[in-house]
């Protein structure tokens, strides 16, 4: 009985490749790792929002986003600062606030404490400049600025909703990427 010299070669090829797929299947897999990992252990990049940095009253608008808040003693002081901060590259919104319109706010947060809004004046509470940042800036870093370029602040903080529920084990609830409702 003779054998068949072309069947050794079909099994070589055959061999061949199933080899060759192999490694195909294991550099896909790898791939698909790289690329997986990737996207969960590199935070997501921050969406480019438009800068509209002219200075306009808070009004009725809920920020729910971190942002800066530049406490100063009298609406022209605050007036003044709101108008230099629009051209801080930094700045993605200004919103200004007025001692008059702080107070409205204050009434409404503590309506459920009426002897506290009684003892409570305009004049007593500051004027107030309100920043979102532009993506990528460090608020604590910008704050220490601020501090330095607006001597008229009498406080400058950095308020972060996420950051102050995670210390308080809690969540927020969804904020929209412009940080305002």
């Amino acid at each position: 009985m003779e054998e068949d010299a072309s069947k050794p070669k079909a099994s070589g090829w055959l061999l061949w490749v199933l080899g060759a797929v192999a490694v195909l299947v294991v550099a896909a897999a790898v791939t698909t790792a790289v690329v997986v990992l990737n996207r969960v252990t590199e935070p997501p990049t921050p969406a480019a929002l438009p800068r509209d940095t002219v200075p306009v009253p808070l009004g009725k608008r809920e920020l729910c986003g971190l942002r800066l808040v530049v406490y100063i003693e009298t609406d022209e002081g605050m007036t003044r600062a709101a108008q230099a901060l629009r051209d801080d590259q930094k700045a993605r919104r200004v919103l200004t606030e007025t001692k008059a319109e702080s107070y409205e706010r204050f009434k409404k947060i503590f309506a459920d404490k009426p002897e506290l809004v009684k003892l409570t004046t305009p004049d007593v509470l500051p004027a107030v400049v309100h920043l979102v940042p532009v993506a990528g800036t460090d608020p604590e870093a910008w704050a220490n600025e601020l501090r330095q370029r607006l001597p008229e602040a009498t406080k400058v903080d950095v308020l972060d909703p996420v950051a102050a529920a995670a210390k308080m084990k809690t969540t927020t609830p969804p904020c929209p990427p412009e940080g305002e409702r």
